[in-house]
């Protein structure tokens, strides 16, 4: 097993609140985690028919069986224990009595709010991080190889070809998934859609082109991204407009957690047919912005960042707004540093009266440098590093 760098901040939390939460994409590791952390607790899978029988029609008796709390996964399904769970806790007082567990994020999140408010700790596990590989000595050449691998577990635990992965992947969160959050009757178009999603990775997001090319209304696209949303496949990058007119683009970037899933969407089935790809830039771009989340998360942080582009056309890849002032970033697929991988960095830098060594260039190389004092630095050394913002 490689070991989550959650982990700790797990232990951590689990000493001070009664309940703890772990929600994230399905097969991102959270049973694994959970049941190796907290090994001394009863495991209960909710996904089992007789748990969830049990569960739904007998809730005070299923958790009578577990005096001394226990692991629920999948707790979604079951609503009503929620409010039953709330009272056990506040009469026990004690912490560290349930750890739950589910892959549906707004809809976990909504009972925890409606009856644990205050008593359940949050943490979201994400597939994988780079870091974790490397600890792990799993090591690739290039980040082709981790673009196109992407970062689940079991691909990587059992050396699993991504080919033979993702299609499955999909077609059973479409099956599952998709069909508890929303019921979607014609997953043909959804599985359009998501295709479409995949090819529009780190571009402004626009319901009516999505809508116009799937064949369905701007609302069912709106119904849908949330779909993506509360399932941890895609995210949206909201746009920095602090101290900004209003020539500054208002739409959200839409990004996915894993990029082995974009490549699948998009039909990439090799290495080598990715170095030549017309989306490798914003696979790489995605690639950088998925681990900075992921490192934010596994220290039980929301990520504080944000894109900046104006009516013009220029734009900063990254806004780190979590520290003194805004400090950007640009994300560049290339593998040799060029002077005009700088060009918007030096824009913003006018627009914004920002320090250059406070700015960013994250490239495809493995060279250290500092031009016209911003800091350029290659993606494994960035990715290895402590994000200073």
């Amino acid at each position: 097993m490689i070991k989550r760098e959650i982990e700790s901040k797990l232990k951590h939390l689990a000493g001070k609140f009664p309940v703890v939460t772990l929600t994230g994409p399905r097969q991102s590791g959270k049973t694994t985690l959970i049941r190796h952390v907290f090994n001394e607790k009863p495991y209960v899978s909710l996904e089992d028919p007789d748990n969830f029988e049990y569960a739904v029609t007998d809730p005070r008796g299923f958790l009578n069986d577990y005096p001394d709390g226990a692991i629920f996964d999948e707790v979604q399904k079951v609503p009503a224990l929620f409010s039953y769970i709330q009272t056990i806790t506040d009469v026990r007082g004690k912490n560290g009595m349930f750890i739950l567990s589910g892959s549906q994020n707004f809809l976990l999140l909504e009972k925890i709010s409606q009856s644990l408010a205050g008593r359940s700790a949050i943490l979201k596990l994400l597939p994988l991080s780079f870091t974790e590989l490397e600890k792990g000595k799993i090591r690739f050449d290039d980040y082709e190889d981790y673009i196109y691998r992407g970062f689940y577990p079991r691909l990587h635990a059992e050396n699993i070809d991504p080919f033979d992965f993702y299609p499955g992947y999909i077609s059973t969160y479409i099956e599952r998934d998709v069909r508890q959050i929303k019921n979607i009757t014609d997953t043909s178009k959804f599985l359009r859609f998501i295709r479409l999603c995949a090819a529009r990775s780190g571009q402004i997001l626009n319901y009516s082109s999505l809508s116009n090319e799937t064949g369905v209304s701007v609302e069912t696209i709106r119904n849908w991204m949330y779909v993506l949303e509360a399932s941890y496949v895609c995210f949206l990058l909201k746009p920095y407009h602090k101290n900004f007119n209003k020539r500054i683009v208002k739409s959200p970037k839409l990004y996915f957690y894993d990029t082995g899933i974009i490549c699948s969407l998009l039909g990439i089935q090799s290495i080598e047919q990715l170095k030549n790809h017309y989306a490798k830039g914003n696979l790489f771009e995605n690639f950088i912005l998925s681990e900075i989340i992921k490192k934010s998360l596994n220290n039980g942080k929301d990520p504080s960042i944000y894109f900046w582009q104006n009516k013009t056309g220029n734009e900063v890849d990254i806004v780190f707004d979590s520290i003194s002032e805004p400090a950007g970033a640009e994300i560049k697929s290339g593998k040799t540093i060029q002077g005009e991988f700088m060009k918007n960095l030096e824009y913003w830098i006018k627009a914004t009266k920002a320090r250059p060594e406070s700015q960013i260039v994250i490239y495809g190389g493995d060279q250290h440098q500092t031009r016209h004092g911003i800091k350029v630095k290659g993606w494994k050394e960035f990715l290895t590093g402590d994000i200073p913002y």
